[in-house]
């Protein structure tokens, strides 16, 4: 009985661990490979870094699209796209 109340706060510490740091992580991976693969032709988005385009081309061999902007085209992976900024950018914006 001893060793199990020595114990008891570890399995705790890793339960509340789990629930606010690692899980909510694992979901927010899904839904970013989710959103990778569902990329497609002429969507907008934002890469991680800031530039702005419209996906051209889609290379599910390498996991890499190429996206047009002012400056021309230019190849990217599809992980360098940020969802939350993309999504944003796609989304109507309310009228006051």
């Amino acid at each position: 009985m001893e060793g199990l109340g020595s114990i008891l706060p570890f399995i705790a510490i890793f339960a509340v661990m789990y629930f606010f740091m690692i899980a909510p992580q694992m979901k927010r991976s899904k839904q970013e490979k989710k959103f990778a693969s569902e990329l497609k032709r002429g969507d907008r988005v934002i890469t991680k870094s800031g530039m702005h385009g419209k996906v051209m081309e889609l290379n599910d061999k390498d996991g890499s699209c190429v996206i047009e902007t002012l400056a021309g085209k230019i190849k990217f992976d599809r992980s360098a796209i940020s969802m939350e900024m993309s999504r944003k950018l796609n989304t109507p914006a309310v009228v006051k």
